[in-house]
């Protein structure tokens, strides 16, 4: 009887130098270029595991950060027309 391995060889990464990092910094900072670019350090395959650890807790802090700032809008527009309702009224009486 043969013996099978069900565990595929583990690939081996080497840590990412400081370079590489501001490398990645760099591109993340063109505006769109760099937001493109965290879908595909985050979703796609060869990325070195810590760049995609790293991709994808930005998109999900990017993502916490549009629906806060979408909260604050919408509290902030509501909070503008009271007071535009409130000085209306006033002028009104």
């Amino acid at each position: 009887m043969e013996n099978y391995d069900f565990n595929p060889p583990q690939r081996q990464f080497k840590p990412l130098t400081i370079g590489d990092w501001l490398i990645t910094l760099l591109i993340q900072s063109i505006p769109i270029i760099g937001f493109i670019m965290l879908f595909v350090w985050a979703f796609g395959e060869g990325t070195h595991p810590s760049k995609k650890s790293y991709a994808q807790a930005s998109l999900i802090f990017l993502a916490i950060i549009f629906v806060l700032a979408i909260v604050f809008m919408i509290f902030m527009g509501g909070l503008f027309i009271s007071l535009f309702e409130d000085m209306n009224y006033n002028y009104s009486t």
